[in-house]
């Protein structure tokens, strides 16, 4: 029986900023303190994003804190971590990302069978207009959620 991963940490500003139009589960490459402090959830998404580089795909600008009881050997904050992903994924994201108005966020780390697996998301950016539509549907749902509750009961 497969077990479901649970996400260490998630992007939530990136549902709210952009469409995801596609996803992909993707590697990476991390020294030890940064797997201890990641399953700690001291890990930052919310500003990151992917690039892709001669075939090597990035995350950049993902805050993954210092290891508490790490030493004179622990890492940077802020380094761009590589991501493992096969050829023609890298290729896929590679394509998406020259279109205008497309790029790669990571969404979530999570753990997949022991190993920390990142979600990464295909994404356009949203307009102001968008979001604003995206609020008033979930608060008419709320509503509507709101009034059948008080009807059941």
């Amino acid at each position: 029986m497969a077990r479901k991963s649970s996400a260490l940490v998630t992007n939530r500003r990136a549902g709210r900023d952009y469409e995801i139009v596609d996803t992909l589960e993707a590697g990476l490459v991390l020294t030890g303190t940064e797997v201890k402090s990641i399953r700690a959830g001291h890990a930052n998404l919310t500003d990151s994003y992917c690039r892709v580089d001669d075939h090597e795909v990035f995350m950049i600008d993902a805050h993954i804190s210092k290891y508490s009881h790490g030493n004179l050997h622990n890492h940077e904050p802020l380094r761009p971590r590589k991501l493992l992903l096969h050829g023609r994924e890298i290729a896929r994201l590679k394509k998406a990302t020259e279109q205008k108005g497309f790029t790669v966020v990571p969404l979530r780390l999570y753990l997949r069978r022991g190993l920390i697996k990142a979600q990464i998301g295909i994404a356009r950016g949203k307009r102001q207009y968008d979001k604003r539509s995206d609020i008033a549907a979930r608060d008419a749902q709320r509503n509507l959620d709101r009034v059948m509750k008080q009807y059941r009961s």
